[in-house]
């Protein structure tokens, strides 16, 4: 009886090892997207950010399925699960949630661009576009010409951190009126300053002096760490 229970328990934990051992999630630089995109036959390029994002701007051959949308899990049935996916978002944050949903339905083998299409664009791999999104260089250059600290902030409405940022910010744009000056400028409305500044990731502090800038913070910062640099 005893030898039967321990066979049990081993098939079932090499039963287990082989099933978490078919799914290969890798997370790849930009370059290394590219080259193996150019390497791949008819590459299956999945964009999970929504349809408005993806009307903007989306890399070459993408299928756009929302990661936020209703039919996500129905939708990417429709993919190959034997080929690759190669997948990405703004940043990084839904591809990753959407790659483990895709590891759960049966795809064995994903590349999660890193950085998102921020870092794609920012690595030269983003098509160049004379149109205009959202605030021009010259307008944010007459921004800056005052005498008082300048701080932006750049966020998007699908970004967790930002989210989290956002009370305390709010709060001290409201307290510091007068003294400093907190401009928050939606990411995805501001795609031509976002390139010009060569920002490459969410959520964003900028800070100015004299129309030059002196601190930048790309990632979450808290409250205490903000207040130390105003």
């Amino acid at each position: 009886m005893k030898n039967i229970v321990i066979t049990l328990f081993l098939i079932t934990f090499f039963a287990t090892c082989n099933g978490q051992s078919n799914l290969v999630i890798e997370t790849i630089d930009a370059k290394e997207f590219a080259e193996k995109l150019k390497t791949s036959i008819n590459p299956q390029i999945l964009d999970v950010r929504t349809p408005t994002e993806f009307a903007i701007e989306h890399i070459e051959n993408a299928s756009n399925i929302n990661w936020n949308g209703d039919n996500f899990d129905a939708t990417v049935q429709k993919l190959d699960k034997t080929k690759p996916v190669f997948i990405y978002c703004k940043v990084v944050g839904r591809s990753k949630l959407a790659s483990e949903k895709l590891g759960t339905l049966g795809f064995t083998k994903i590349y999660d661009l890193k950085g998102g299409i921020m870092k794609w664009n920012a690595s030269g791999f983003g098509k160049p576009s004379d149109k205009i999104i959202g605030m021009c260089p010259q307008e944010f250059g007459d921004l800056l010409k005052t005498d008082k600290k300048i701080i932006i902030n750049f966020y998007a409405k699908w970004c967790e951190p930002c989210k989290i940022m956002e009370p305390y910010i709010l709060k001290l744009q409201t307290e510091m009126k007068g003294k400093i000056t907190i401009v928050r400028l939606d990411a995805d409305e501001n795609k031509t300053l976002l390139e010009s500044l060569k920002i490459d990731g969410l959520p964003v502090i900028l800070i100015y002096e004299n129309a030059k800038e002196v601190w930048r913070n790309i990632g979450f910062l808290s409250e205490d760490e903000f207040k130390k640099h105003l």
